[in-house]
């Protein structure tokens, strides 16, 4: 499924509306750290890969900004698990 999703940095969220709903991944950005602190997908959305577009998409954003990112959420740190071309980003 390709999700469009969008980067709200006033906000501090990458978010994705799909079938009406919205769909967020939230972050606070701290001292050139990415805390990834909650991702939602309603339950009626689940399984179609939309939390693992925003986990990417964020990712791609911290990589090109040159952030290092923090596993606050349980979601993000299983993403992790199966993409170990995230392990550069990853907060020490």
């Amino acid at each position: 499924m390709d999700v469009p999703v969008i980067h709200r940095p006033d906000q501090q969220r990458f978010e994705a509306t799909v079938e009406g709903r919205l769909c967020e991944a939230d972050y606070e950005l701290r001292e050139g750290v990415m805390h990834m602190t909650h991702t939602h997908v309603p339950d009626a959305l689940q399984g179609r890969g939309i939390a693992a577009a925003l986990v990417r998409a964020a990712f791609e954003h911290a990589r090109a900004k040159g952030l290092k990112v923090n596993l606050l959420c349980s979601y993000v740190r299983q993403y992790v698990q199966c993409h170990p071309e995230t392990a550069p980003l990853l907060l020490d």
